[in-house]
């Protein structure tokens, strides 16, 4: 199983890093490649607490995991510290053993000089998930998240 490991610095404290992760209304913005659309079906933000969501390809021949053009993923937060890590397990709903398993995604978080640098481990990616495409997703969800946080700093 792949492992994708990235690294970010973000103009903005480490508490608004924090809420972007624990707000569905963020997650629905951010947590999503370019292309794609988000849809939050169930986010309950406390140790233990579940979460689902679907994203849907924009382009009609894009091919998802769960549906024809839709990859829906469920999980759960496995620990919370406010202001400096979340990590989640999550795994995807299909039918196909090679996009099936617990995935681990922990972020990092430390403030340097009023800004954030992050850490993000996404661990244990199937074996059907392209590391590339894997870690390209996640850059692209990243920018999003920057541009979110950046903008908007209270």
């Amino acid at each position: 199983m792949a492992t994708t490991r990235l690294i970010q610095r973000l103009a903005a404290p480490p508490s608004r890093v924090y809420r972007a992760f624990t707000d569905a209304r963020d997650v629905a913005i951010w947590m999503v490649p370019a292309r794609m659309t988000s849809q939050v079906h169930e986010f309950e933000p406390r140790i233990g607490g579940a979460f689902r969501i679907s994203l849907t390809y924009e382009a009609p021949t894009a091919m998802g995991k769960t549906s024809a053009h839709t990859d829906t993923y469920h999980g759960r937060f496995i620990d919370l510290v406010p202001n400096e890590r979340v990590v989640q397990v999550m795994e995807f709903e299909t039918a196909d053993a090679s996009m099936r398993g617990e995935m681990t995604v922990t972020f990092m978080l430390s403030e340097a000089d009023l800004e954030t640098n992050m850490v993000a481990i996404h661990e244990n990616v199937p074996p059907g998930v392209s590391p590339a495409d894997n870690e390209t997703g996640w850059r692209m969800s990243l920018e999003k998240l920057a541009a979110l946080v950046e903008r908007d700093e209270v």
